[in-house]
């Protein structure tokens, strides 16, 4: 891990740290969402682009949420009803989302492999 993402890693963990919004609470959250025969919560990330000015109208930060189907992923219909899931989750999390957004977030994103992301907000 580089020094860059060592930052933003804790800086996402101390945005997370604040009170009702800790990250232990974010894994937890996560954790909940599936059956443990369906999906597993891997973890989460933060991504912030460099590469886009910062008063571009392009999110620049955003949180990915990573997720692992048991077995063969699912066909599309299953997996947009997956991602609905997770996303329906952090969504009724106001708190949760208030604190990403003040922590300057301007996405989330929902994972289940290596080649795609799915956003939520």
């Amino acid at each position: 891990m580089n020094i860059r993402s060592l930052a933003l890693t804790s800086t996402l963990a101390a945005c997370l740290a604040a009170p009702g919004a800790q990250a232990e609470n974010l894994d937890v959250l996560m954790q909940q969402v599936f059956p443990t025969a369906e999906a597993t919560y891997i973890g989460y990330e933060s991504i912030e682009r460099e590469d886009i000015p910062e008063p571009a109208a392009v999110d620049r930060k955003y949180l990915v949420v990573d997720f692992r189907f048991k077995g063969q992923q699912p066909p599309a219909e299953q997996l947009q009803a997956s991602v609905h899931k997770v996303c329906m989750t952090l969504l009724k999390d106001r708190q949760l989302i208030r604190s990403l957004s003040d922590s300057g977030y301007d996405m989330v994103a929902v994972a289940f492999d290596r080649q795609s992301q799915f956003d939520c907000l």
